[in-house]
């Protein structure tokens, strides 16, 4: 495979990729997030509420629609990521989202990012992203409430309903 040092900067440089995927998306700079994905990338939010949707201009596309202009914050911690050969890759993410939907109505996650990386032409890239939740929390200045995963279930399919 790749030497100590090598496997050093290689894994840098995914969490930098990953670093620019948080930026991108909060900035809602879609071209540049765009960059980030291997054309045949599969995103499978499904076991957070979402669904599997397979290509990364698909997933740009639902991801912009879902998100319009929405205020977001996305942060991810202790990366745990593996080499699996020179050019591939696989890690695993702790996440805490929050995405404003309005005046006095947030939403904050916790979960974990299960990805894969595919490095092509020097470039690491997310090929695929498998997103699972732990918690959600709807917020405001003066109350948070826990949506158990029945909750979550039912607001799930709702915004399903609604994003078609």
């Amino acid at each position: 495979m790749v030497d100590d040092g090598g496997a050093l900067a290689e894994i840098e440089a995914i969490k930098r990729l990953k670093s620019r995927y948080c930026r991108y998306l909060d900035t809602k700079d879609w071209v540049a997030w765009r960059t980030l994905f291997t054309d045949d990338f599969l995103s499978d939010t499904s076991r957070a509420g979402g669904k599997v949707i397979h290509g990364a201009d698909e997933f740009v596309v639902f991801t912009r629609k879902s998100l319009r202009s929405q205020p977001t914050v996305h942060q991810v911690h202790a990366p745990d990521i593996e080499l699996t050969s020179p050019t591939t890759a696989s890690g695993v993410w702790a996440l805490e989202d929050v995405v404003r939907f309005g005046p006095g109505v947030n939403l904050r996650g916790y979960g974990h990012y299960t990805e894969t990386y595919e490095k092509a032409d020097g470039e690491w890239r997310i090929k695929s992203s498998v997103l699972t939740r732990l918690r959600e929390d709807v917020f405001n200045g003066l109350i948070a409430v826990y949506l158990s995963p029945r909750i979550r279930g039912v607001l799930g399919r709702l915004a399903r309903v609604l994003m078609r």
